[in-house]
């Protein structure tokens, strides 16, 4: 049997505390409310509220994103008005939060041929700024609905972009592009073990920066650990 040729290269990056040192949704929100609407930091003190319930599992972690884009920005907004905010926020994450060497990584990949891939749970609202900012081909996120027209909802479309639903929605991505699985070969990086699914995907699993849990997984799965300043 005739080994089979590798045709295509994926490098699929995590975004939050993998490429980025803290995580970004929260400093979306601010950074939308002081530029759209200062007076909604009065909901401020409702947003630890909206984490207990979810700890409480009274919501999930799709509520959690809605309730709090609703209260900090607002359930339906135009884009118009959102676009100029979405790149400068873009500009302060690649300013201040960023690891240098996830870019060096990044930029290793690039030149090997790796097609690059950033699947995240943030919203891709803010989130291809960013990655077009890092030289990313492709970004796989949560969706808003009505994402392709003239507002902005604070409601996902499709699925949150977290854990076994982020492999889903990278393996459906493949399926549009003809991208078939026993034909690529894959890198992927995540600092979370969320992103076990994707890790356990990939030929070439890496725990980026990883916290605790995934630093044990890591560990028991063999997978290789890596450090960026």
């Amino acid at each position: 049997m005739k080994p089979v040729q590798v045709q295509r290269k994926l490098a699929i990056y995590d975004m939050d505390r993998t490429i980025t040192v803290t995580g970004t949704y929260s400093g979306f929100l601010m950074h939308i409310a002081l530029a759209l609407s200062p007076w909604r930091l009065i909901f401020l003190p409702l947003v630890p509220l909206v984490m207990l319930a979810y700890v409480l599992r009274l919501i999930d972690r799709s509520r959690v994103k809605e309730w709090n884009q609703a209260l900090m920005i607002g359930y339906e907004v135009r884009r118009e008005a959102l676009t100029p905010h979405l790149k400068s926020y873009a500009e302060k994450v690649i300013a201040n939060n960023v690891r240098k060497d996830a870019l060096i990584q990044v930029g290793q990949d690039r030149a090997e041929g790796y097609h690059l891939v950033l699947a995240t749970a943030s919203y891709r609202l803010y989130v291809e700024s960013i990655a077009e900012s890092l030289g990313f081909d492709t970004v796989i996120a949560t969706d808003n609905l009505s994402q392709d027209l003239s507002y902005v909802r604070a409601r996902i479309a499709g699925e949150n972009c977290y854990d076994e639903g982020k492999l889903r929605m990278i393996q459906a991505w493949m399926a549009r592009h003809g991208i078939p699985r026993t034909s690529t070969h894959i890198r992927a990086y995540s600092d979370h073990v969320s992103d076990a699914p994707m890790l356990a995907f990939a030929d070439e699993p890496y725990a980026a920066n990883p916290h605790k849990p995934l630093a044990k997984l890591a560990l028991e799965k063999g997978w290789p650990r890596v450090d960026w300043a």
